[in-house]
């Protein structure tokens, strides 16, 4: 259920602007709950601007008792400027995500204490000592309930956001709030499924080292198909409430808490696209590890580490799914009376299998083009980019892509992921050290 009715701030009263260290403590002063975490007086907290990220304005801000986090929308894209506008409603959407997801795994993502549609901004809980998981990787840090957490949170919303848990109404009700979060779904049809396979303005990546390589891709007309197929299914197939951008940089970890955090992007589609996102992301982070050699660090260990990770994500995932799906199976779609007696039940105990499969199939295909557009597209990732040495970072990116051309062509080819694996490992080589 939204809270968006109930959480209009006062302080929005005169129309949207962009805050800042000066002007948020006076805003959050006016919001009771808000000023209760932080204690003391408003003029001496500390305000912070942290937004590392593509599109948005992030603050904390410590009081005497608390902190808390205020992310602002921007009505344009951060990373590029004002040249490329973007919608402040994807705040709503991202309000509208995390509430659902808080009802599904109120563990999992952080509170939310306002909301304030005007402003296009969000309060929420400050998540400390936490960091952003993609750091964890590059330091080398072993996170122990990681695919644990992650693969909890995936099964529990992509399952009972989903015509397999809720009523077919509650279903087209929930879609419909989210269909017109069409600007960022744009923006990952485009930057994902479409940019690196042509010449793009802003496409980059390291070049001349990789220039032969990318000409290749956009000339790849097996590989093209393929993709546009992936994209056709982002587009068109409203599985369940995606997170819609589920990489390591949306996930901060402790090592006994996982959160999710930024579901700005969030719409009804296709499933395997946020398993695929978390997938793709470790894969990327494996592959980047030779890059990381030389500071101490055992990175041949944590290689396989990573790739351990991987492989009990997707296991972790599909067996809770299931389970929920046995569990709790009461939406409209496979009406569980239709299933009671004996060879009924058999069947679709396979079918679920097989729908399974398919999941699995899905997304690997989505882990592979997110891997291609972190490398050859706009918006790349810092596993890879602080390599400092161009020569050493392109091979890395070069195995990364070589895997992520496999998942998209030949999906549908690998039965389990530890063949997945087995191939990346085959592709890293003897190169780590």
């Amino acid at each position: 259920m939204s809270l968006a009715s109930e959480t209009r701030a006062d302080g929005a009263a005169g129309g949207y602007h962009p805050l800042d260290g000066g002007t948020l403590p006076d805003y959050l002063a006016k919001l009771e709950n808000c000023a209760s975490i932080l204690g003391g007086n408003p003029s001496e907290w500390h305000v912070d601007e942290v937004g590392d990220g593509n599109l948005n304005l992030v603050f904390i801000v410590r009081g005497a008792s608390g902190s808390l986090v205020a992310k602002q929308a921007l009505p344009y894209v951060r990373l590029v400027g004002e040249s490329w506008p973007l919608p402040l409603k994807r705040a709503f959407f991202e309000h509208e995500a995390l509430i659902t997801q808080i009802d599904c795994v109120p563990d999992l993502v952080p509170a939310v204490h306002h909301y304030d549609d005007v402003m296009a901004l969000t309060v929420m809980e400050h998540l400390t000592p936490h960091i952003i998981l993609r750091k964890g990787l590059i330091a080398g840090n072993l996170y122990p309930k990681l695919a644990e957490q992650i693969s909890e949170f995936m099964a529990q919303t992509l399952f009972k956001t989903s015509d397999l848990y809720l009523s077919a109404k509650e279903k087209k009700q929930r879609n419909a709030v989210f269909c017109d979060n069409d600007a960022l779904c744009k923006i990952t049809e485009d930057l994902v499924f479409t940019d690196p396979y042509r010449v793009a303005e802003l496409n980059r990546w390291t070049s001349p080292q990789l220039d032969d390589t990318a000409a290749r891709f956009r000339n790849d007309a097996e590989l093209k198909v393929a993709v546009q197929s992936l994209k056709e299914a982002f587009m068109g197939r409203a599985e369940a409430l995606i997170h819609g951008d589920l990489h390591s940089g949306s996930i901060m970890v402790t090592e006994t808490e996982t959160k999710v955090i930024d579901p700005e992007f969030a719409f009804y589609g296709p499933r395997g696209f946020d398993v695929g996102a978390v997938i793709g992301n470790l894969f990327l982070a494996y592959f980047s590890q030779p890059g990381h050699a030389g500071n101490g660090q055992d990175r041949v260990a944590y290689g396989e580490w990573i790739l351990t990770q991987i492989g009990e994500i997707w296991e972790r995932f599909q067996s809770r799914f299931l389970q929920l799906w046995e569990s709790q199976g009461q939406g409209d779609a496979y009406v569980a009376g239709l299933f009671e007696e004996l060879d009924s039940a058999a069947a679709f105990a396979a079918y679920r299998r097989t729908y399974l499969q398919d999941l699995f199939h899905d997304s690997l295909g989505f882990a592979g083009a997110k891997m291609i557009r972190r490398i050859l597209g706009l918006a790349h990732v810092e596993d890879l980019e602080s390599i400092e040495d161009p020569d050493r970072r392109a091979a890395c990116e070069t195995k990364a892509l070589a895997l992520g051309r496999i998942l998209i062509v030949d999906r549908k080819t690998y039965e389990n992921m530890a063949s997945v694996i087995s191939y990346a490992r085959q592709l890293q080589g003897g190169d780590e050290e």
